[in-house]
């Protein structure tokens, strides 16, 4: 049993019927009980682990194997000494499978079995939460919301909730809550796969710390998606590390196309986001451009407008990272940089102008046919402008889904924004990330990341843009975190430059 994140490696990620192909496979490698009691064993002694000094829990149990594996470790727990409650949910399990040895043992252990949740005590140092497993689909009602209503009374308590497999309530695939009543867990520990809900969404806030058992099992199946985390950067830092005779005309250069007036901020901080990932110039092309020094950043050079005008021929491979506080005025050169640029990022403003004008979309999705790679950087509410739906909630209900139906109908790779960023293109996995924290939530952030994809991309023309993204994604959380309050922009730029250095 080891905790998930920080995680040292991409691992793969699985849905409920990839799960349950694997599960189906290990059970009948072993004798009948043997996972669920491996399991049961596990969660007890993730529960030592977690309050070693602990002396009574409540055990949360619905009629599957999920509530199977909380009756086994209520079981262990009880043989150490503790004083254990259960609350039985739900209807009797099936005859002769897991669950039934579960609470065959439990009852011949004389375990306190209740079925009324005004039975328990109104205190506990533990709550199991051993409800629904994988093969929950809808919003808990009746007895269970009742249940999960307990847990959170609990909770509130002073209780440290210790989820099984997942929380209760929480979709095992989007991350989305199925309903309003759900489990706030402390801790979660889950079982021979690593399933997406618990990373993406809503699932990394609700599952708390996340552990991990293989139960003995070794799984070498793909799965639907790929977990990824701070190893991108060790990785990408081994393959583009600068030589000796390394100079600026080697790293390439980026233009940042935003930046109308009242909302420059977002275009310096982009630039100066390429400039600290090692591009070797930056632009910034600006609506109404005044030509006055940058603030602080004299290293930053001014992109005449009537550049655009030239021959494609002249600027067609500059790294071109468009939005950023541009506003409509940048319309124009934008359609000029969709139909000239070879490599392009898409974020903000010009996320909004495509999914307003059919002609922009149609020169997005014309960019494949060349052979010309783009990666759009969407927030929720930009994907649903993008995808025709009326909120951020819809793309919230499925991201996954979402940044995939992006990805295809665009012929790019999307990097879906939000706690467990999903970064998608057409024929690869799926891929989450595992870094970041809430200090992200500040304005500019955003920019920050476009603008570190772009001085990335600008040192590396033949990575493939999915790794890119993933690589410049990881970066930008792994620098957020340790920081207890919100981080500014510019010193988000400020930490993801100090990850330069191999031993950050």
């Amino acid at each position: 049993m080891l905790p998930v994140l920080p995680t040292s490696h991409d691992q793969s990620l699985h849905d409920a019927p990839s799960s349950r192909h694997i599960e189906s496979a290990a059970l009948s490698l072993h004798p009948p009980h043997t996972l669920i009691e491996r399991a049961g064993l596990a969660v007890a002694r993730l529960a030592v682990a977690l309050k070693p000094f602990g002396q009574n829990a409540v055990v949360v149990a619905g009629p599957g194997n999920n509530g199977g594996d909380g009756l086994i470790a209520a079981r262990h727990l009880a043989a150490r000494g503790w004083t254990i409650h259960v609350l039985l949910v739900g209807p009797q399990p099936k005859a002769g499978s897991d669950a039934a040895h579960a609470l065959g043992a439990a009852r011949r252990a004389g375990l306190h079995l209740h079925a009324d949740a005004q039975q328990l005590p109104r205190r506990t140092d533990l709550v199991i939460d051993a409800l629904l497993g994988l093969g929950a689909s809808r919003a808990p009602e009746g007895v269970f919301a009742s249940a999960i209503q307990t847990v959170d009374l609990l909770r509130g308590a002073g209780a440290t909730v210790l989820a099984v497999d997942i929380p209760s309530g929480l979709d095992v695939r989007t991350g989305r809550a199925l309903g309003a009543d759900v489990v706030r867990a402390h801790h979660t520990l889950t079982f021979l796969t690593l399933k997406t809900g618990l990373f993406t969404g809503e699932g990394r806030a609700l599952a708390g710390r996340l552990w991990f058992d293989d139960l003995g099992v070794p799984v070498d199946d793909e799965g639907v998606g790929l977990l990824f985390g701070a190893s991108r950067i060790a990785h990408w830092q081994d393959i583009f590390a600068r030589s000796a005779s390394s100079h600026k005309g080697r790293n390439g250069d980026v233009v940042v196309l935003g930046g109308a007036p009242t909302m420059r901020g977002a275009a310096w901080l982009a630039a100066t986001s390429a400039l600290a990932a090692g591009a070797g110039r930056v632009y910034a092309a600006l609506p109404d451009d005044d030509g006055q020094p940058w603030p602080a950043r004299p290293e930053l050079m001014h992109w005449d407008a009537a550049r655009w005008s030239a021959s494609p021929n002249t600027w067609r491979d500059i790294i071109a990272v468009c939005g950023c506080g541009g506003g409509t005025a940048i319309a124009l050169a934008l359609s000029t940089v969709l139909h000239g640029a070879t490599r392009v990022v898409l974020d903000a403003d010009a996320l909004n102008l495509v999914a307003a004008d059919e002609s922009l979309q149609q020169a997005l999705r014309r960019r494949a046919a060349h052979g010309w790679p783009t990666i759009l950087t969407p927030h929720p509410l930009e994907a649903a402008r993008l995808l025709g739906l009326s909120s951020a909630a819809d793309v919230q209900a499925d991201r996954l889904d979402a940044a995939s139906q992006l990805a295809t109908r665009f012929s790019a790779t999307v990097v879906l924004k939000g706690s467990g960023s999903v970064v998608a293109t057409p024929k690869r996995r799926l891929s989450i990330n595992s870094t970041g924290s809430s200090a992200l939530a500040t304005a500019g952030t955003g920019d920050v990341l476009a603008g570190w994809i772009g001085g990335l991309w600008a040192q590396s023309p033949g990575i493939a843009p999915h790794d890119l993204a993933c690589t410049a994604v990881a970066w930008h959380g792994i620098a957020a975190e340790g920081h207890a309050g919100p981080l500014l922009a510019a010193d988000l730029i400020d930490a993801m430059a100090a990850r330069h250095s191999p031993s950050a």
